[in-house]
């Protein structure tokens, strides 16, 4: 008589493909990854905007579970007292590393900052136990985990080479979201182009300028032909599709007089 499963075990199974999207289990062992993730039931959870998920670093407190990002999003972390956003995470990514007693998370430690969703987000939320498992049964999973610590240290110097001038400091951002999903297998597209959820609002907390400069900055990158307007079934209008990441590599490496487009030296 075939085994009759149990109502969690339904739900995981339906979204064990779902997680396996998700870059740190895309293209593990099909086989050695059902069986640890059979163990725990996974949950999913729709994360509302401008409602704390938890808030990241705090000493001696650590999460149950990882956050593994289905769809919607972008997943932010900021700041105080700036409100400065620090980090972002998109679709294909995940985020809670930094408050699970796994890896670097014991001593990669920083300031409390919050995490909160910025656009409605669907995720999946694995338990510790699990991330533990996977983490010490495969060397692939260990080495991807691990990229995360390193991609948010890389994100963050991103930050602090942020310019004050407005051209280099929009395409730093931009320049360190291109890195950080082509590390993660995200993105580009087949026709070589990236593709960011991304508000002006945004923009102006992770670089410290205001909105009107920010949009002045767009402006110019869009007249350059190194990023397009938003498609028009983008309702929102923050999509940004970057078209020339290299020609975006020239302003992001760029001086005082060498953006002739920016008005203002």
């Amino acid at each position: 008589m075939a085994k009759v499963k149990s109502s969690e075990q339904q739900a995981t199974d339906s979204l064990v493909p779902l997680a396996k999207q998700n870059y740190i289990l895309r293209g593990l062992d099909a086989r050695e990854i059902d069986d640890i993730l059979a163990d725990l039931p996974l949950a999913s959870e729709k994360l509302y905007s401008n409602r704390p998920v938890f808030t990241s670093f705090r000493p001696g407190l650590s999460l149950e579970f990882l956050y593994l990002i289905v769809s919607g999003g972008p997943v932010v972390v900021r700041s105080s007292p700036l409100d400065r956003i620090i980090a972002l995470h998109y679709p294909g990514g995940c985020f809670g590393m930094g408050n699970l007693p796994i890896s670097f998370a014991p001593i990669s430690r920083a300031f409390p900052s919050l995490v909160e969703a910025y656009k409605t987000t669907d995720v999946i939320k694995v338990p510790v136990e699990t991330i533990q498992r996977l983490y010490t049964e495969s060397p692939m999973f260990r080495d991807r985990y691990n990229l995360f610590f390193e991609l948010r240290e890389k994100f963050q110097y991103h930050l602090l080479n942020c310019s004050t001038y407005p051209p280099q400091a929009v395409a730093t951002i931009l320049r360190a979201l291109i890195y950080q999903e082509r590390a993660l297998g995200n993105q580009p597209n087949d026709q070589g182009i990236y593709h960011f959820d991304l508000p002006v609002d945004i923009i102006a907390r992770v670089s410290q300028l205001n909105h009107r400069t920010v949009e002045q900055v767009l402006k110019g990158l869009k007249q350059e032909r190194l990023i397009a307007a938003p498609p028009a079934d983008d309702s929102s209008g923050d999509l940004i599709q970057i078209l020339s990441p290299e020609g975006l590599k020239e302003v992001y490496s760029s001086t005082r007089d060498k953006v002739s487009w920016w008005p203002l030296r």
